[in-house]
């Protein structure tokens, strides 16, 4: 099967630790997931490996996109893996390293075929960094 993967990247000014809390805190998770303008309601968020993740985000333009994931494995505060198991299919992995000035961020997100990711790639790397500079300032706030 051919696959496809686009890679986000950025340290953050946090510790791995608080970065880490960004993502496993539901309430702190809803305040950034999603690209500029987004919010969400989170219907369930069971931080377990096997556990659901659903939620809606809700789009500036009044448009609702809903979201279902399976976290596959989490080790604090290094590592989460997660399925997304409703249309696009993808893997997502966030790894956080410590690095000068703060968390070194990997997140890639694994997609189930080439042509599902080349029609996602443009918007979906755009939509990622846009999800950190969300989350660089959830962290600057503390």
């Amino acid at each position: 099967m051919e696959d496809c993967e686009i890679v986000t990247t950025r340290v953050l000014p946090a510790p791995p630790e608080q970065v880490f809390r960004a993502f496993s805190d539901p309430a702190r998770l809803a305040r950034w997931w999603g690209p500029a303008g987004f919010t969400n309601t989170f219907h369930a968020f069971d931080f377990t490996p096997g556990g659901a993740w659903t939620f809606v985000m809700h789009g500036p333009d009044g448009v609702n996109f809903p979201n279902e994931s399976r976290f596959v494995e989490i080790v604090v505060p290094e590592r989460i893996v997660l399925d997304h198991v409703v249309s696009p299919l993808f893997r997502a992995t966030f790894l956080f390293a410590a690095a000068e000035g703060g968390t070194h961020v990997h997140w890639t997100m694994r997609f189930e075929d080439a042509a599902t990711c080349a029609k996602l790639a443009r918007f979906v790397a755009d939509a990622n960094e846009q999800n950190l500079d969300r989350l660089a300032g959830v962290l600057r706030e503390g």
